[in-house]
C-alpha cells in the first residue's frame, strides 16, 4: 500500500459558510490515503481545524477518523440548533435553488433588523444583555484533545484591535477565548480580551479574517509538508458587478476577507519565481505547493445572510457541496499531491 499523502489544511472563515469546509474535511477524513499534518484556520475555520483535531486525538494517537467526522457533526449541530440534520440532508435537494434561498433570508425580518442594527447600534449598547451566542458552542471543546501535541498541529488567527497586527494562537494557547476572538466580528460581537505573553498586556482581538484567512505563514515549518490545501469559501472572482445595497456590502465582505490570503499567496509565487529562476535555492525559502478547493459557482449564489444566518437546509447542501468538491479535487489531483502546485499562481496575479 502506498504512502499516504501529507498534507496542511488552510481553512477559511465565512460564518455558516463554513458547513462547506465541514464537508471538505468530511471527505477527506474517509479517505486513508490522506495525513493531515497540520490545520491554520480563521472564525468558522477555527471551529472546523479544533472539532477536527479533538476528534482525531481521542483515541491518544490522532488517527481516529471516526471520531473527527463525529465531532465535526456535533459542532455544526449545536451551530444549527438541531439534534439531526439528516432529514434536512434529504429534503435539501427539493428546496428552492441556493440564490432564492439566500435572497429570502435576505428578506426575513430577522436579518433586517439585525442588519439594521449592526450598522447603528454597538454591541457594547447591549449592557448586561449582551451574550456572545457562539460561546456555548465554543466551550464544549475538549481542550485537552483541542491543544493536545498528538495529532496535527493547528493554529487559530485573530487580530489585534490596538495593532491591527495578526495574532496566531498554537498549543496550549487555544482556547474558548481565542477561538471566539477569531470568529469576533466587531459589528456583531465585543471584542475578546486575552493577555500577551509577550507583553503581558492584555489585548482586544477582532476576527482573524482581517489579517489572516486563513494565516499560511505557520504553514511553512520544513518539518511540515510543501502542501497547502486552501478551502476556500469567499469567492475570488464575481464577473457580474454589485448595485444593490446588500450585493455591494457582500462584495465588499468578500474582498476584505480575501485580502490576507491574496497577499500570501502573491508572495509565495515571488519566492516560486526566485527559485525557479535559480535566483534563491529552495534550502532558503520554502516552495510551496499551493492546492485550493472551492465551489465558487455556490458561494457565488449566497450572501452575508447565509454566512449569518445557520439554516438547516443550507448548511447541509453546503456540507454536500463540501464532500463534492474534495471528490472532484481528489480524483483530478491526487497524484499531484506532493509533487507540484495545481494552483496557477502565475495566471491568477498575472
Amino acid at each position: 500500500m502506498a504512502s499516504p499523502k501529507r498534507i496542511n489544511l488552510a481553512l477559511q472563515g465565512g460564518g455558516a459558510h463554513g458547513a462547506f469546509t465541514w464537508g471538505v474535511l468530511d471527505c477527506l477524513l474517509e479517505d486513508e490515503g490522506i495525513e493531515i499534518a497540520a490545520i491554520t484556520g480563521t472564525s468558522a475555520g477555527a471551529l472546523n481545524g479544533a472539532a477536527l483535531k479533538a476528534g482525531l486525538v481521542s483515541d491518544g494517537k490522532g488517527e481516529d477518523r471516526d471520531a473527527a467526522r463525529a465531532s465535526l457533526d456535533a459542532l455544526w449541530h449545536r451551530l444549527a440548533g438541531v439534534n439531526d440534520l439528516r432529514l434536512t440532508t434529504w429534503f435539501a435537494q427539493f428546496a428552492p435553488h441556493s440564490d432564492m434561498i439566500s435572497q429570502a433570508l435576505e428578506a426575513t425580518p430577522i436579518f433586517a433588523w439585525a442588519d439594521m442594527a449592526s450598522r447603528m447600534v454597538s454591541p457594547y449598547d447591549y449592557g448586561l444583555f449582551y451574550a456572545n451566542p457562539l460561546k456555548p458552542v465554543v466551550e464544549v471543546f475538549d481542550y485537552d484533545q483541542v491543544c493536545a501535541h498528538t495529532g496535527p498541529q493547528l493554529y487559530v488567527s485573530a487580530t489585534n484591535v490596538r495593532t491591527g497586527k495578526i495574532r496566531v494562537f498554537q498549543g496550549d494557547e487555544i482556547s474558548t477565548e481565542a477561538i471566539l476572538a477569531s470568529a469576533c466580528l466587531p459589528t456583531l460581537f465585543k471584542a475578546v480580551e486575552l493577555e500577551d505573553p509577550k507583553t503581558g498586556t492584555v489585548e482586544a482581538y477582532w476576527d482573524g479574517g482581517y489579517t489572516g484567512n486563513p494565516a499560511l505563514f505557520p504553514l511553512f515549518n520544513r518539518a511540515l509538508p510543501a502542501d497547502v490545501v486552501v478551502v476556500n469559501i469567499n469567492p475570488l472572482f464575481r464577473p457580474d458587478i454589485p448595485t444593490s445595497g446588500q450585493d455591494i456590502q457582500n462584495r465588499i465582505n468578500e474582498i476584505s476577507f480575501n485580502s490576507s490570503l491574496l497577499r500570501e499567496l502573491r508572495a509565495i509565487r515571488f519566492v516560486k519565481r526566485l527559485i525557479e529562476e535559480g535566483q534563491m535555492s529552495s534550502d532558503q525559502m520554502r516552495d510551496v505547493l499551493v492546492h485550493m478547493i472551492a465551489d465558487d459557482a455556490l458561494m457565488r449564489d449566497l450572501s452575508v445572510a447565509t454566512k449569518l444566518i445557520p439554516a438547516a437546509v443550507m448548511l447541509s447542501r453546503l456540507k454536500e457541496a463540501g464532500r463534492k468538491a474534495a471528490k472532484t479535487f481528489l480524483a483530478a489531483h491526487r497524484g499531484d499531491l506532493n509533487t507540484r502546485s495545481t494552483v496557477d499562481l502565475e495566471e491568477m496575479f498575472g
